[in-house]
């Protein structure tokens, strides 16, 4: 399975290949994590990423440890492109 990409803090490499959005849902669905993203252009987004990646970019978030991602901004590309 191919995986898309999130990240909590703005990219410094190639920063036209990302879009910016804020996390409305996140959850687990066949050992893999779905998150829902309103980008700023409007609509949504499903990514499907690894559970470590799940752990790694809410751990970057500044949310503490009992704080939910929903309501944060990340950057994103899904699978093959800017979304």
């Amino acid at each position: 399975m191919t995986h898309d990409r999130v990240h909590a803090q703005e990219p410094t490499h190639h920063r036209e290949r990302w879009s910016v959005g804020v996390v409305s849902t996140i959850r687990e669905q066949d050992g893999h994590c779905i998150v829902t993203v309103n980008p700023e252009a409007g609509g949504s987004v499903e990514l499907v990423v690894t559970l470590a990646v799940r752990e790694l970019f809410v751990s970057r978030l500044e949310i503490g440890d009992e704080g939910s991602p929903v309501g944060e901004q990340v950057w994103f590309r899904k699978y093959g492109g800017q979304s």
